[in-house]
């Protein structure tokens, strides 16, 4: 049904594609080539499984099936067309359409949708020889990028992004996606150190350090839409989670460590946990963060602060980092990193940053402030 070799891509957030390039490498596939807030590269049913499961900061998985150039809807319905869908789909495939255009003549995303999916009605008519497509089988979403009047159509190889893990449930207030917190983690290259989050929320980064200190894969216990479209695929995805429980390490020897100061967020977190299957690693308790007090001598803090986003929030805010500084800067063998909205944060905190990196939490341009050098 599908050739040997894929071209596939992961769309990811602005900022973490260095971080899925990495993960790819480690995964031993090749092809990677990155761009903004994709990274592309080549795959078998087996490596496309394992991207799947093992990638923790990309947002889904995608399977290229054609590129051209669109500036009108006659050339859109016909590059749609001139793709060899019934090498894809089978004849009673559903394939919902969705898209989206960027500086592109074609700005219409409803009309782009419909006429891509006349085009690949009308190509599997004549293949399949069929006059209506009842959409009774396995489900096929077909997604079009439309960039500056180049048209990319592509099979959503993931379903359901791959932020859901299954074990958040319940939602916070300002919560972080779990892809991002688990691209912080790896953008500290934390592996073995005492870890902290000591603004935890609903406990999203203590838990995506938990599931990296266990060699988990993020995606072992959800299921995925390729998997289902042949026996290749199939399988690849049966043997790769076979590898993914073998690495598992239920119990690591690493200490994890969530606080909060609001009880409502610690019930949430301790829930997540619970939920997650880590709760006899990510230790939790209620703390201000502001008095700050480490249990071990060393350690890696990961934290995302509350942003001041409204008017009358900035002096509570900005009492807040400071409150952050004094507490924390003179911690002698500590890596803190932040991730906020505010440019102005490390002055506020109190030191220039050792590095900064702009990230995306949503749709809120923030900034990724690093201290890892001793002073």
């Amino acid at each position: 049904m599908m050739q040997n070799k894929l071209r596939c891509y992961a769309a990811c957030s602005f900022g973490l594609e260095a971080v899925v390039a990495r993960e790819l490498e480690a995964l031993g596939i090749g092809g990677i080539e990155s761009r903004d807030a994709r990274v592309y590269f080549e795959a078998d049913a087996r490596q496309l499984a394992a991207a799947n499961l093992w990638l923790s900061a990309a947002d889904r998985v995608y399977i290229v099936v054609g590129e051209f150039p669109a500036a009108t809807f006659d050339e859109l319905f016909e590059g749609v067309r001139a793709i060899p869908w019934e090498q894809y789909l089978p004849r009673d495939a559903a394939f919902p359409v969705t898209g989206d255009a960027v500086r592109a003549e074609l700005m219409s995303v409803s009309d782009i949708q419909s006429v891509a999916k006349k085009a690949i009605v009308e190509r599997l008519k004549v293949a399949y020889g069929l006059s209506f497509f009842r959409e009774s089988g396995w489900t096929y979403s077909i997604y079009l990028n439309n960039l500056a009047n180049r048209v990319t159509v592509s099979l959503n190889a993931s379903g359901v992004g791959l932020n859901r893990r299954g074990y958040r449930t319940r939602n916070a207030k300002a919560p972080i996606r779990e892809t991002l917190a688990a691209g912080l983690i790896r953008l500290s290259r934390w592996y073995d150190r005492p870890f902290y989050d000591i603004l935890c929320g609903s406990g999203t980064i203590a838990i995506e350090a938990a599931l990296q200190a266990q060699k988990r894969a993020p995606g072992l216990y959800r299921s995925f839409a390729a998997e289902k479209w042949s026996d290749a695929m199939r399988d690849g995805f049966a043997a790769e989670r076979e590898r993914a429980r073998d690495l598992f390490v239920k119990h690591p020897d690493i200490q994890i460590f969530a606080s909060d100061i609001d009880p409502q967020m610690l019930e949430l977190t301790e829930f997540h946990a619970k939920k997650a299957g880590v709760e006899d690693i990510v230790h939790i308790s209620r703390q201000d963060a502001t008095k700050f007090v480490p249990a071990t001598a060393s350690g890696t803090l990961i934290s995302n602060p509350p942003y001041a986003m409204r008017l009358g929030e900035k002096k509570e805010v900005d009492a807040l980092y400071r409150g952050l500084g004094k507490a924390l800067l003179g911690l002698e063998d500590f890596r803190l990193y932040f991730i906020c909205a505010d440019e102005d944060f490390a002055k506020t905190f109190g030191r220039k940053e050792d590095k900064r990196r702009k990230l995306y939490n949503g749709n809120i341009r923030c900034y990724f402030y690093q201290y890892f050098r001793k002073r």
